[in-house]
């Protein structure tokens, strides 16, 4: 269920997001990182007898890293002021970190060699004619362009018909992190929530450590947290994910079930934006239901 069944705790979402600490990200995303191995699972002796912290210890990771205890402890009491690449090489390998995570702790050390005074505020992104006439021309593929916080800036007719729940409730920039958590319609449309839930916080904090000053991303995390039981305990977690290729399943109002291979494409003269298109394998249902959403979209759908 999405958290806007529960009652909600404003003031511990808000304390626990708002501000982006970036100090306090490096904090829990290292311990959460070190909770999770075992002494067995990396390799080091285990000597029996009751253990006080769950996983590593900060001294073990200093030896898998070859670094001194004191100064992995500095590392992650969120101190990466001038940490070196090779450093943080090794802690990754020594947290087994995986290419999402180890982008993640970088994206993390240059937030911490970068301050808000510093660092040059992105302009607005806008949609270029070309990107829009790309997206007009894949009449038989559901795309969009999104930005890292999730909004949806631009959709092709069938992008738009196959989101409309999401359309529906929402002014745009429709926002997929808010229809997620805050939309009733969001537990139907998404016949497997928890993954969807699940990926949706992971893209939005992989999103804080590239951008942890951003104030609309920062004000969305803090309405989610403040707003969703269910969005609180996933943002604890620290999980980032990168999502380039995979399959979503969706349960569409008109057409039902549909399980739609994506291609999720950075726009490399765009920086931040990201092509999202969908596709089924002919003869299959969801193909089917993708031409039944194609004439569906024709009649009823205004573009976006």
């Amino acid at each position: 269920m999405t958290g806007n069944d529960r009652a909600p705790h404003p003031a511990a979402g808000r304390r626990s997001v708002v501000g982006m600490d970036t100090r306090g990200e490096v904090r829990e995303f290292l311990a959460s990182r070190r909770a999770r191995i075992t002494p067995e699972q990396a390799g080091l002796p285990s000597f029996g007898g009751l253990r006080r912290v769950e996983g590593l210890r900060r001294a073990e990771v200093a030896i898998l890293a070859g670094v001194s205890p004191d100064y992995y402890t500095r590392l992650e009491r969120g101190n990466l002021s001038g940490v070196s690449d090779s450093v943080l090489d090794a802690i990754a390998g020594a947290l087994r970190l995986d290419e999402a995570e180890r982008s993640h702790l970088y994206d993390l050390a240059r937030a911490a060699n970068t301050t808000p005074r510093t660092r040059r505020r992105p302009a607005k992104p806008q949609i270029r004619p070309g990107v829009r006439s790309l997206l007009d021309a894949m009449t038989d593929a559901p795309a969009f362009v999104r930005n890292g916080r999730l909004d949806i800036l631009a959709a092709n007719p069938l992008g738009q018909a196959l989101y409309s729940p999401a359309f529906a409730g929402e002014a745009p920039p429709v926002n997929l992190a808010r229809f997620c958590f805050l939309d009733p319609a969001a537990d139907t449309f998404y016949p497997e929530w928890d993954t969807s839930a699940e990926t949706t916080v992971a893209l939005l904090r992989t999103e804080a450590g590239r951008d942890p000053y951003s104030k609309d991303l920062s004000d969305l995390i803090g309405e989610l947290a403040t707003r969703s039981d269910e969005f609180r305990t996933r943002w604890a977690a620290h999980n980032v994910r990168l999502h380039h290729t995979g399959v979503k399943q969706f349960r569409h109002p008109v057409v039902g079930r549909l399980d739609l291979a994506f291609e999720a494409m950075p726009l490399p003269a765009d920086p931040g934006l990201t092509l999202t298109a969908y596709s089924a394998e002919a003869g299959t249902p969801a193909h089917d239901g993708l031409r039944l959403l194609a004439s569906w979209a024709a009649t009823t759908v205004t573009t976006h």
